[in-house]
């Protein structure tokens, strides 16, 4: 497989990049949901310990496909080498359409909930916090890399230190709870497949991101043996932060109190450190979470583009179009106004379970993808073959499939939104495709 990239990257960056990657600010704010789901401390820990497991079998499998298919572009070209073009373009469609405006505006929606709480603001003015805060950082992207690139460095380091003072302090502080992790039951009166379905649903997008960890394999000096340890090893270590952080918060409060409470960073940290204290660290916070939405911007953007340049989306030439720092500015005011709609229509939780549904949907394709190409490609070569085939896919998508089905019978008209929302893409694919061949 002929590669241009410079294969410099050995064990240790590649480690640090899939932590980089993975951890986000879902750790922060997804407790409410989680503990509103399980109604139980006991489960509320575990589906953490859970999530990361399936993220690691599953980044473990997808990872495959990233060492052996002859194709750039990352998971959307493995979907079409795999199932062919129409299922490609319609996860990249996914991505420009449903996930990665999702995000921004999930963000931008807790950031403006905890921006109103920590400075005592009306509850009324989020929406336009959230508003300011998406349009900010698109306007630094359209500056150019530079600028987005060093925010990204920045926040990196700031999110690292609320994590390290939660876990510590929740760990050696005397605990005003003490939370029960054995037996592993949900609360009283909540089924145990609905509290999990709904507790593990609202974990998966604190591990978003290990999907992209693939990517690395072509600048890696050794993929073979060193993309399956960074990921075992990385993710291993980001369900450990997350499980101990969710450990501090139960011991914090009670299950009823962070059940449905937004705010449970927030008033976790001030049982921590005191009033000033949790103010501090409720403001790294918040600083970790405007480099989180840097990043999804980042990266999102350029979805658009990418699809354009290939000649994949009406107006396309308008698509392509950069400004004079570099930037598709065109795909970025085109995510900026879906990302605008979802910030009128949607809330945190609606929008991270929708995007979490969709790219799962995905995910599992990919999983399925490495056993089909198996069986369809045995002579392609593959220079990091998945550990304990068949078992490690089969978890993988096991695990997919549980989050897809447990989602569509208790989430249905979120599930039939994210369903439809993709399906738009299929039309716009075959329409696109017979204009460029008349105009071929």
């Amino acid at each position: 497989m002929s590669n241009n990239l410079k294969k410099t990257m050995n064990f240790s960056q590649a480690l640090s990049t899939v932590m980089g990657i993975v951890i986000g600010a879902g750790v922060f704010f997804k407790i409410s949901s989680v503990a509103s789901s399980t109604q139980s401390a006991s489960l509320t820990v575990f589906v953490w310990v859970l999530a990361g497991l399936l993220s690691i079998a599953s980044g473990l499998t997808v990872s495959e496909l990233a060492t052996a298919l002859p194709v750039t572009g990352g998971p959307t070209k493995y979907i079409e080498y795999t199932y062919g073009k129409p299922a490609g373009f319609l996860f990249g469609w996914s991505q420009m359409a449903i996930y990665f405006p999702a995000n921004i505006a999930a963000l931008s929606i807790i950031f403006g909930e905890q921006f109103a709480s920590l400075f005592g603001i009306s509850q009324s003015l989020i929406v336009p916090i959230a508003l300011i805060v998406s349009t900010s950082i698109m306007l630094l992207n359209f500056v150019g890399n530079k600028v987005s690139g060093k925010l990204q460095s920045i926040t990196m380091i700031a999110k690292l230190i609320p994590i390290v003072l939660i876990i510590g302090f929740g760990l050696f502080k005397p605990s005003p709870v003490n939370p029960s992790l054995f037996p592993i039951t949900s609360g009283e009166g909540t089924p145990f497949f609905t509290a999990l379905s709904g507790g593990l649903l609202a974990t998966m997008f604190a591990y978003d991101g290990w999907i992209n960890v693939g990517n690395m394999a072509g600048e890696m000096k050794n993929p073979k043996k060193d993309l399956p340890r960074a990921i075992i090893l990385g993710l291993s270590l980001v369900t450990l932060i997350y499980v101990l952080i969710n450990y501090a918060f139960v011991s914090a409060l009670p299950v009823d109190q962070l059940a449905g409470n937004g705010n449970a960073a927030f008033d976790s940290s001030r049982l921590f450190f005191g009033e000033f204290g949790g103010r501090l660290v409720t403001l790294g916070i918040l600083v970790s979470v405007y480099g989180t939405i840097n990043g999804y911007t980042m990266t999102g953007i350029r979805v658009p583009y990418t699809l354009a340049s290939n000649g994949s989306l009406p107006f396309s030439n308008a698509f392509k179009k950069l400004n004079k720092s570099g930037a598709p500015y065109i795909s970025g005011l085109f995510t900026l106004a879906i990302t605008f709609i979802m910030i009128f229509l949607g809330s945190f939780n609606l929008l991270t379970d929708m995007l979490v549904f969709v790219i799962w949907s995905f995910t599992t394709l990919l999983s399925i993808g490495v056993i089909v190409l198996r069986k369809r490609e045995p002579e392609l070569e593959r220079p990091y073959k998945v550990l304990f085939y068949p078992v490690i896919p089969a978890i993988s998508i096991l695990g997919g499939l549980f989050i897809v089905v447990s989602t569509l019978i208790t989430q249905f008209e979120l599930s039939l939104i994210g369903i439809l929302v993709t399906l738009i893409g299929l039309p716009i694919y075959f329409y696109q495709k017979r204009k460029n061949e008349k105009s071929s």
